[in-house]
């Protein structure tokens, strides 16, 4: 799980040099890596059906084969459409993988030991998220862009080398059915909570995607400083995995608009000060910490009250995550190509503002008793 979320969340901290070694505006580039959300919007949706009487260790093995090609893709990409080729690939195994994996390890480990395995994926989440923007950053100061992501793909043949040894052969126990999903959307309080959920995400994702331009551009920083302020942001994430875990716990309802309004805020406290390299980098602490907690937030409120459909309920959220990633940094790259970073900021303020509106005290989202 840390080299999918590294593969996937890699091009933020190289988005600058990308865009110079393609001949592209950094705008563009964002929005051709972008490109992942929308293909792992459809394998969540689809992959529980189209491989619904395949062997789980096979589909495994094969969305990590996939993981390695689109690696290589592009660290080879000549130009826009190989790039994006290879960003595709990734975008049906970041799919595939999450909307798989609690279905996987359910099966893997004893009932009892199941909280504990799911931590142990969150936590391979929690480090790729801390370690692969600054450690990007600086290699790709040293190397080289390209040679960031080759040096990924043999890390990601000894993994598809251990789950052709470790996975014990998992049989399909049937398809999920598409008629569970269709039956959620129906239910008003879910899909409000999926479109605030979406909203919250996407507000999170347009900052981060065009956070390397705005260090660069207003706080004004080089590689070194780009990669420590990067290493605080992921490290605070630890905090907010640790935190979230410790004491969020019964109804999250009233937690709903906490990570909106927390992300908004500091990103609106970054128009500000973000000029100030210190004050920015506290900022990003605050924001780094949310940014993991939301995930723990949404997550259960999908648990307690989706809990008849909850592998439905699991893909819904999955495709949600990514198309807000996929609107986020859409969004971002029009913007910072035809305004200003700080229009970036602004519209991802605005996104935060809508999905605090729309969960209010969060009574609505909840499951009728």
């Amino acid at each position: 799980m840390a080299l999918l979320i590294a593969s996937e969340f890699m091009p933020v901290s190289l988005l600058t040099p990308m865009a110079e070694g393609l001949g592209a505006s950094v705008g563009q580039t964002g929005q051709a890596v972008s490109i992942s959300g929308l293909f792992a919007v459809i394998a969540s949706l689809t992959v529980s059906t189209v491989a619904g009487r395949l062997n789980r260790k096979w589909v495994l093995v094969g969305l990590t084969s996939l993981m390695g090609l689109s690696l290589a893709l592009v660290a080879a990409a000549p130009n826009f459409e190989v790039l994006m080729a290879g960003r595709a690939l990734l975008g049906l195994c970041i799919g595939g993988f999450w909307a798989l994996a609690t279905s996987v390890i359910m099966r893997l480990v004893p009932a009892s030991d199941v909280p504990r395995a799911l931590a142990l994926m969150y936590g391979g989440q929690a480090i790729a998220a801390a370690f692969a923007a600054p450690i990007g950053s600086y290699l790709g100061g040293l190397f080289g862009w390209r040679e960031v992501f080759w040096a990924l793909t043999p890390l990601v043949a000894a993994n598809l080398v251990w789950h052709l040894i470790a996975l014990p052969s998992l049989p399909a126990h049937g398809q999920r059915a598409i008629g569970d999903m269709i039956d959620l959307l129906r239910r008003r309080y879910f899909l409000i909570g999926l479109i605030a959920s979406m909203l919250s995400w996407g507000s999170a994702f347009t900052l981060f995607t065009y956070l390397r331009p705005f260090l660069e551009q207003v706080t004004g920083v080089g590689v070194t400083g780009l990669s420590v302020l990067l290493l605080a942001l992921g490290c605070a994430g630890f905090l907010g995995t640790w935190a979230s875990g410790r004491f969020i716990k019964g109804d999250v309802s009233r937690l709903l608009r906490l990570p909106a309004l927390v992300m908004g805020a500091v990103t609106a406290g970054l128009l500000l000060v973000g000029g100030w390299p210190i004050a920015a980098g506290l900022l990003l602490v605050g924001w780094g910490a949310m940014n993991t907690a939301m995930s723990v937030i949404w997550m259960t409120w999908m648990s307690q009250n989706a809990e008849d459909a909850p592998e439905a309920a699991r893909g819904l959220m999955v495709a949600a995550v990514q198309a807000s990633i996929l609107l986020g940094s859409l969004i971002g790259g029009l913007l910072l190509d035809h305004i200003s970073i700080d229009a970036v900021l602004i519209a991802s303020v605005a996104l935060a503002a809508i999905a605090v509106l729309i969960v209010r005290d969060g009574r609505a989202l909840l499951k009728p008793r």
